[in-house]
């Protein structure tokens, strides 16, 4: 079946005051959503918002800054996602049940991401970071945590709970980031992207209870 050739983005001529740099950004979120991080091209935003080139310079001054902007959303919408997960955990858990899915929940949100979002995904790391130190409120979901934080409140409740002693607690975030993170570019770019929901549905879960068995293996 012949794919239809999608249309062109309607032209905006006009902006209220403010509106520009919202519409910019709202264009290179769409870009890097269908092409990744590469796809993110100050003229192209430009085009997209109805504007001439020239106009984009008073809110990014060229494309490094558009792609951290686009990077910072895609961050955010990433948090959202595993707040998304954490919001359906049962409101009569106990603490230690709740500890247990809360780092469940924010490594199904993160794999889902980078399913249903994988243009975002990949625009998200695409530009090394300093996580420990951020506090950029762009990057934050409706919690006001990024998302390594929010990892890092689930390792917390585990401590909190008494299931993670404390002494363990500390780096704990990059060995459950690093293990999820490489499943998530597995499926997406790796030998498991021809099946990659079904994979993820098999292998997430087995990889989820993996990491909790390591955390208190120490």
């Amino acid at each position: 079946m012949t794919r239809l050739a999608a249309s062109p983005p309607p032209t905006r001529t006009t902006y209220r005051h403010g509106d520009l740099r919202r519409a910019l950004l709202e264009a290179g979120i769409d870009l890097a959503r269908h092409g990744g991080p590469d796809a993110i091209v100050l003229r192209e935003a430009t085009r997209r918002a109805g504007v001439v080139p020239n106009a984009a310079y008073r809110h990014f001054a060229n494309r490094q800054d558009l792609l951290q902007a686009v990077r910072a959303a895609a961050l955010s919408s990433l948090a959202m996602a595993m707040e998304a997960e954490l919001a359906a955990l049962p409101a009569d858990a106990s603490p230690t049940e709740r500890a247990r899915g809360s780092l469940r929940a924010v490594g199904t949100g993160y794999l889902r991401f980078a399913l249903e979002e994988t243009g975002l995904f990949r625009t998200a790391f695409s530009v090394p970071d300093d996580v420990e130190s951020d506090t950029d409120p762009a990057k934050a979901g409706n919690s006001g945590m990024n998302p390594f934080e929010l990892l890092g409140a689930a390792l917390d409740s585990w401590v909190d709970a008494g299931i993670l002693p404390a002494q363990r607690r500390p780096g704990a975030e990059y060995i459950a980031w690093a293990a999820v993170h490489g499943l998530a570019i597995m499926l997406i770019d790796g030998p498991l992207r021809s099946h990659a929901r079904e994979q993820a549905a098999q292998i997430g879960p087995r990889l989820l209870e993996m990491v909790e068995k390591g955390l208190l293996a120490g």
